[in-house]
């Protein structure tokens, strides 16, 4: 996988879809959200998924495993933080809330 979620990935609470087990999902986001300490790539594309913890459908569950395929095609990508080492991070993001589409 190129990327971790394609950006015209429309997730929605679906009640069309059938329900998956959603103590398997919160686990593999929890993973998920723990890797995203050195994989800040996929950042945007787990809490995205994990917006729907409460409630996950087959859709969702598929955008999870598409996330999971992407982080094996790419293990070799990653931050390293050696230890002793005062490192500095500065993140700038660019978000649109009006451009939401879920509640």
């Amino acid at each position: 996988m190129k990327t971790p979620m394609s950006s015209d990935t429309k997730l929605m609470k679906d009640e069309e879809c059938e329900s998956v087990d959603s103590t398997k999902y919160r686990g593999m986001i929890g993973s998920l959200l723990y890797l995203m300490v050195s994989r800040p790539d996929i950042m945007f594309s787990v809490c995205f998924c994990a917006r729907f913890q409460e409630d996950p459908k087959t859709s969702h569950l598929e955008a999870v495993k598409h996330i999971f395929r992407y982080i094996k095609g790419t293990m070799h990508l990653g931050l390293w933080y050696p230890k002793g080492t005062d490192i500095e991070t500065v993140v700038y993001a660019d978000s649109d809330h009006v451009g939401d589409y879920v509640e």
